[in-house]
């Protein structure tokens, strides 16, 4: 089968297409038939250098969707429509970045869905880290309002399509003020035009300060927007799209105002259910669910999206799809 292999970190460019052999299956794992996966970007990071807990040679890839070849013993029919996301897919054994998958069990979703496989490839992983952000970071069901910091990214927009649904009243962030507009009209009620810090905006449109703040920027901004919540408000940092993973010199009792809860979201496929994303993937189906989503390229065009996603250039999620 072809296979995008990477020896060793670096750009675009060390990203290989490949011969490899095809997985053959083992009990408790899947064997899928790839036909389209979105790019993360836990995965650029991987091919940068920057996890250090993957090893090289590896096929990168956390997610995927396609079709089951064989599944050892397992109620899964072949032909039967899957998603497969995280639970170390492309860090720990070989990725989606492959004609065909080999995945444990526990991490295999079926899917019933009329939705072509480019749209449903832009959804499970996405789905997941916005499900459980919202519902496990920020316990949103009690919150009136949330401000999305970073908001322009795949992620951000997802987030506010699934915190509309659930009826929130919506702030989004934006470092670039043509892109307001286009957070409108993706559903956010107000948009700060982000230049670093926001805490004083914020507070303009809420008093006290919001219920829940969503931190898809990271450990850049992540003090300002602890600045933001108010006393009884929740701050879940998800994201790293400001590309550094430490704070200098940290001072929680300084950095976290009084009563401000500040949690982490780097959950996996066990903090949603089957259940949980076919009721997504229904939403997305009729309509009630507008989901983002940015370039497609084929697969043998890999590194071209790879090098979008080094340009930050992609708004919204890019897919990946592999002929039939």
């Amino acid at each position: 089968m072809q296979a995008f292999v990477i020896s060793e970190p670096g750009g675009p460019e060390k990203l290989e297409l490949k011969q490899i052999a095809r997985p053959a299956v083992k009990p408790g794992w899947v064997l899928i038939r790839n036909r389209a996966f979105g790019l993360n970007r836990s995965e650029w990071f991987t091919r940068r250098g920057d996890s250090p807990s993957v090893s090289f040679p590896r096929v990168l890839g956390i997610e995927c969707v396609g079709e089951v070849v064989s599944a050892a013993g397992d109620e899964l029919a072949t032909g039967q429509a899957v998603a497969a996301m995280m639970g170390g897919m492309g860090r720990d054994f070989d990725g989606s970045y492959a004609e065909f998958v080999l995945v444990p069990r526990d991490i295999v979703f079926p899917i019933e869905s009329d939705l072509a496989w480019p749209v449903l490839a832009a959804l499970p992983e996405m789905l997941q880290t916005v499900h459980g952000s919202l519902y496990t970071g920020l316990e949103i069901g009690s919150a009136r309002n949330i401000l999305i910091r970073g908001a322009t990214s795949s992620i951000g927009y997802a987030s506010i399509a699934v915190a509309k649904s659930a009826g929130l009243e919506i702030t989004a962030t934006t470092r670039d003020l043509v892109k307001a507009d286009e957070l409108r009209t993706a559903g956010a009620d107000h948009v700060i035009v982000d230049k670093g810090s926001i805490a004083e905006q914020a507070h303009s449109i809420y008093a006290a300060g919001f219920d829940r703040v969503l931190e898809l920027i990271g450990t850049t901004t992540l003090l300002d927007s602890l600045q933001s919540a108010r006393p009884g408000g929740i701050v879940c940092m998800t994201g790293i799209l400001g590309g550094e993973w430490v704070i200098p010199e940290f001072a929680p009792m300084d950095a976290i105002p009084t009563g401000v809860k500040l949690t982490s979201y780097s959950g996996g496929a066990a903090d949603i259910t089957p259940a949980q994303l076919q009721h997504y993937v229904a939403l997305v189906e009729g309509g009630k669910l507008e989901i983002r989503t940015g370039p497609r390229f084929l697969f043998t065009e890999l590194q071209q999206a790879h090098a979008l996603m080094d340009d930050n250039r992609a708004n919204g999620k890019i897919v990946i799809t592999l002929d039939s």
